[in-house]
């Protein structure tokens, strides 16, 4: 492929390139480039929001490109402060190792293998002398640092940002030098932190990195980036059921914005949006498992609730510990004891007002009517939940 037509593909879904003519220059090389991507096993989870840098990332290893996927053992400990308004909590060595584990395999369902080189920080920072690490450090000022809007607005609100945090942006710049990269990707928010290793590479004598960012994902809840730890995400190690249930929770708005990132696409026009919505389920759920599954779980959503066929359902089985419960409290017993979600009550509410819930295709309304279940009976929670009672 030319060098325009391959800027041209690349170019597709990314959010800014720095610079796009190095960009075209390093492409018409005609040699792999090294596509740097670092990832910080925080958790043992790979989320719909990882997925966008994977799937650029796995669009160089189709044109011909390595992938250097950098597992950050090192600067998982630390945690990204970008985008974070609290420190976030300390890791150890042995737990970030743990979930790293887990991690490369997932990463694996997107990359290929054969064109992935898989590296930890830890080997190059782990040998470095005290002495090593104050030379790094001289090489950026405290005032490039706090320029970072996230560090601005803690002190803007008085929220402590900790020495160890500071390091993190120059951990993830050096680390560009030791691997040689001529690609990093990274989301918009990593913009600071892949500059410092444009600046590395060129204080070194080495041809800068390009700075390559992509849009960051909206969660669940569409309007905070997709994170485990807010409880908005996806993973694409969940059960097929678990994916395509929350995806098919997301409002009509959302899912625009999913077929483009996720899909590289956007809804068929002609088509309803909740039959858009189950077609974004359906690939999803085929890409991270398979055909089968994704045929299944379309088929099972279509009779469980677009027919309303709850009763020949294989649905979980709810035994209720009392007879005589209020709408509300029967609901949010549910949630949590069959689907370990904790909903609050006014969240409860909130649904039952808005006649998600049903028994036995019976709309209940009132959140602080009595109910008393029977044995066989259906319980709709919202739309993509339902048991069968006890």
């Amino acid at each position: 492929m030319q060098p325009d037509e391959a800027l041209a593909l690349l170019k597709q879904g990314s959010a800014q390139i720095i610079n796009e003519s190095e960009l075209r220059e390093k492409l018409a090389l005609r040699r792999p480039l090294r596509v740097k991507l670092g990832v910080d096993p925080t958790t043992s989870d790979i989320h719909l929001g990882h997925t966008v840098v994977l799937r650029k990332l796995r669009q160089f290893q189709d044109l011909g490109h390595q992938a250097i996927l950098i597992i950050g053992d090192f600067t998982g400990m630390i945690g990204d402060p970008s985008g974070r308004s609290v420190t976030r909590p300390h890791l150890t060595h042995q737990e970030v190792i743990r979930n790293a584990a887990t991690y490369r395999d997932q990463a694996f369902k997107i990359l290929d293998p054969a064109r992935t080189e898989t590296v930890c920080n830890g080997d190059w920072f782990r040998p470095m002398s005290f002495e090593d690490v104050i030379r790094l450090n001289s090489r950026v000022t405290l005032q490039q640092l706090l320029q970072r809007e996230d560090f601005k607005a803690r002190i803007e609100q008085k929220h402590p940002i900790r020495a160890h945090e500071v390091q993190y942006p120059i951990m993830q710049g050096w680390d560009s030098v030791m691997v040689k990269a001529d690609v990093e990707l990274g989301g918009t928010d990593q913009l600071f932190n892949i500059l410092i290793g444009r600046d590395f590479q060129r204080e070194e004598d080495m041809p800068q990195q390009i700075v390559f960012l992509l849009p960051i994902l909206e969660g669940l809840d569409g309007s905070k980036k997709m994170s485990k730890s807010l409880g908005n995400y996806v993973g694409i190690n969940e059960a097929p059921s678990e994916i395509f249930g929350k995806l098919m929770s997301i409002s009509d708005e959302l899912m625009a914005r999913y077929y483009e990132l996720l899909l590289g696409g956007a809804p068929p026009g002609d088509m309803h949006p909740l039959e858009a919505k189950k077609q974004l389920a359906y690939e999803i759920v085929r890409t991270y498992h398979s055909l089968d599954a994704a045929k299944r779980m379309l088929e099972e959503w279509n009779t469980r609730f677009s027919k309303r066929d709850l009763k020949n359902a294989n649905l979980p089985v709810f035994s209720p510990a009392e007879q005589d419960f209020t709408t509300v409290t029967l609901v949010s017993d549910v949630y949590r004891k069959v689907f370990q979600s904790e909903k609050s009550h006014s969240e409860v509410s909130r649904l039952i007002k808005q006649g998600s819930v049903e028994i036995d295709g019976n709309k209940v309304r009132d959140p602080k009517a009595k109910v008393v279940l029977l044995p066989g009976q259906i319980l709709r929670l919202d739309r993509k939940r339902a048991v069968r009672i006890s």
